[in-house]
């Protein structure tokens, strides 16, 4: 049985602890066991942080030399305290919060915060009550609330291959973090990892950033990168990615990349790659400006009598353009609606003709059924994600909602949403979309293995199905944007924030805007506001040199009271620095009973915490609706600041647009995606102790990877 060295190890299981909360070990065949208190004490140790270890666990630590647990110990703290931000210390402006600022009045809090911006952030009221006169920090009570622990469980090599052969597969595009863990998975195996990988890579950004670091790697002779990149390549847009992929740009191709100067061997594999293309200056007009600029490093020029093809290309780019290309074709035949013209050539891409098909038939009069049939006939190629999509747009096309939300291809998560007023589609044809495109889901999935006796949780229903993540911020537990996980049984919500300063002084503020249930605006918690209803805000800090902290308290029942039923938390950059200039900044919530006893910052009761690092200055974590005592998932940046102060107030429209769009989302849920796996590969059973297959909302919801690789391939 194969072992690893201690760095190889590490790395394995920064992976495994932070994505699964698993641990690798090397196995052990010594019969010395250590004595109990050594492995007493490594349990001991994350207790605090609301974790403990399984039985198996424990015993595996037993068979460990000191050295081993020791490293182990340290390794496995420093993972789990960085999930819950306990790895950096996060006190508030008010030492006794929250009473002692629900005690202060007003003008003393003003005082205060007066006193604090005119010393330019230096001023901290830490160790006073009043503003004159000294009075010692008071100690606080012991956590008393009882809160449950999360096991982490002892785990194998062979179960870290398969979650890598799961990224490897995943039909949905991978967040940043997910492409790191691919990198260190690829550094894990030095390269080597053909034997990992999937016949096809189905996500086009993921095949170009896998080959992108396996190219970078060339050098090591771990893997013929170059012969993947010939068998995975099939379209001349797959190679423009990989281009992208090596420069370090967006793969998804929606912003501009600066690219680097490539080797010569990189260069002719490319040009090669494209010389074998069909359809090339097409296909490469529709990235037409990317292309240019990448031939500035390719040099097609230098290689023109050995790729003639991709030179030509090229030469077409820059020196004039064909007409008559099938995006030419197929806008004059919309435009004309020429029904004919356009089946005739949709029907040659059935990915464009699932996302031309709403226009096709509002177009089509008569022969909307004809035009529906003849997408059913192509229906098979089209990916999962588009077809699950389409399927549930036609669902429910024929239901007016207030807006319609998209989420546009970035790096940086943002809603847009706008009214629905799309021209109506007769319901009896939208129910015959629809209905094509099930069908075709469930023969694909019928190809699958047998799941057998199957048992739904209607919890399901409450998350969506993830088809983007490439935006998704590094998090606790991440799901998809809409999902609403349910809050935990508790009066207050505490939610925390932590920042250091940038390359200048930074501002970042926490804040909590509270809205009815018909999203009027109320009140906020704010550094203009400390205190309302029974919520408060810890105090404003507008220095963080060592790294700072808010808080704000939110009482569910006061709040609730008062006609609130919707909570946004937000954080703003006031001094206008985008987050991702910052070394570090995250935020979260816990769930507090007594919010007076513990310490303010107790880790244990952190439920959410993610990083805030995107390229924006206002971030939205999460909603809370305090009537279904759901937290909405949300991880979405505003980009559009006002000219005045960036603050709650003035960003109050994008606020509250973003609110209307997160609760109204009309999109998959995991449970229409696994009923129709259910009905395609097994039976359906009502208890789940009759099922050979249970599919929960607890085991799976938060397991994006084992999602997009086994329930939405193509």
């Amino acid at each position: 049985m194969q072992t690893y060295s201690q760095q190889k190890l590490e790395l394995a299981n920064k992976i495994f602890v932070r994505r699964f909360k698993k641990v690798v070990l090397n196995h052990n065949s010594s019969s010395e066991i250590l004595p109990s208190h050594y492995v007493a004490t490594v349990v001991k140790s994350i207790e605090p942080l609301g974790f403990c270890m399984s039985a198996a666990l424990i015993e595996a630590c037993k068979h460990l030399s000191l050295s081993e647990l020791t490293a182990l110990k340290s390794m496995i703290f420093q993972c789990l305290a960085k999930e819950k931000g306990a790895h950096q210390t996060l006190t508030p402006m008010y030492p006794d919060f929250p009473k002692q600022v629900m005690e202060m009045s007003e003008a003393e809090l003003y005082l205060n915060a007066m006193v604090h911006y005119f010393s330019a952030g230096k001023y901290m009221p830490a160790k006073t009550k009043k503003l004159f006169g000294f009075i010692p920090v008071p100690q606080r009570a012991p956590l008393v609330e009882a809160v449950g622990l999360q096991l982490l469980d002892l785990s194998t090599f062979d179960d870290f291959e398969v979650k890598f052969k799961q990224l490897l597969t995943a039909n949905s595009s991978l967040s940043v973090v997910d492409q790191q863990d691919i990198a260190d998975y690829i550094e894990f195996f030095d390269g080597a990892v053909e034997p990992f990988l999937p016949a096809q890579i189905v996500n086009r950004e993921n095949k170009a950033f896998v080959l992108g670091q396996l190219l970078l790697r060339t050098e090591s002779g771990a893997v013929d990168a170059f012969a993947l990149a010939r068998k995975y390549c099939d379209t001349s847009t797959d190679i423009l990615r990989l281009a992208v992929a090596l420069s370090a740009g967006d793969v998804s191709l929606a912003k501009p990349v600066k690219f680097k100067t490539l080797k010569r061997s990189v260069r002719k594999l490319l040009l090669g790659l494209l010389e074998c293309q069909p359809n090339l200056i097409e296909d490469m007009l529709r990235w037409k400006n990317r292309w240019i600029r990448l031939g500035e490093k390719l040099h097609p020029g230098e290689f023109k009598n050995e790729f003639p093809q991709a030179w030509g290309a090229f030469d077409v780019l820059r020196n004039g353009l064909p007409s008559n290309t099938f995006n030419s074709r197929l806008e004059k035949a919309l435009a004309l609606s020429d029904v004919e013209a356009a089946l005739a050539l949709l029907k040659t891409r059935p990915g464009d003709f699932a996302r031309r098909l709403d226009h096709m038939l509002r177009i089509a009069g008569s022969r909307q059924e004809d035009v529906a049939f003849d997408f059913g006939k192509v229906a098979g190629k089209v990916s999962t994600p588009v077809l699950l999509q389409l399927c549930h747009h036609f669902k429910n096309r024929a239901q007016r909602r207030p807006l319609r939300v998209f989420f546009p291809k970035a790096q940086l998560a943002k809603a847009q949403a706008i009214a629905d007023c799309l021209p109506p589609i007769p319901p009896l044809v939208c129910e015959l979309a629809a209905g094509l495109c099930r069908k075709a889901l469930l023969e694909r999935f019928a190809q699958l293995p047998p799941l057998g006796d199957c048992y739904l949780d209607l919890e399901l229903k409450n998350y969506m199905v993830p088809f983007s993540q490439r935006s998704a911020s590094k998090a606790l537990r991440t799901t998809s944007r809409g999902s609403r996980m349910a809050l935990p049984e508790t009066n207050v919500l505490r939610f925390f924030a932590w920042w250091k300063n940038g390359r200048y002084r930074t501002d970042i503020d926490l804040s909590a805007a509270v809205f009815d249930e018909s999203f009027a605006f109320i009140d906020a918690l704010t550094y203009y506001n400390l205190k309302n209803f029974g919520g408060c805000h810890s105090g404003d800090i507008v220095d963080a040199p060592n790294g700072a902290s808010e808080f704000i308290d939110i009482s569910i029942d006061k709040v609730l009271k008062h006609h609130g039923r919707y909570v946004v938390m937000s954080l703003l950059s006031y001094t206008d620095q985008p987050f991702c200039d910052l070394p570090e900044c995250f935020a979260g919530w816990m769930a507090r009973e007594q919010p007076q006893s513990g310490e303010v910052f107790e880790p244990k009761t952190v439920q959410d915490k993610l990083d805030i690092a995107c390229n924006t200055k206002v971030s939205i974590p999460a909603i809370f609706d305090l009537v279904e005592r759901r937290v909405i998932w949300v991880d979405i940046a505003l980009t559009r600041n006002p000219s005045w102060y960036n603050n709650v107030a003035g960003n109050l429209y994008g606020i509250q647009l973003s609110l209307r769009a997160l609760v109204d989302l009309n999109k998959p849920t995991l449970y229409d995606l696994l009923l129709l796996h259910a009905e395609a590969r097994g039976k359906i059973v009502e208890q789940p102790e009759l099922a050979s297959h249970q599919l929960i909302a607890a085991d799976i919801a938060f397991d994006l990877t084992r999602i997009a690789s086994e329930f939405m391939a193509n």
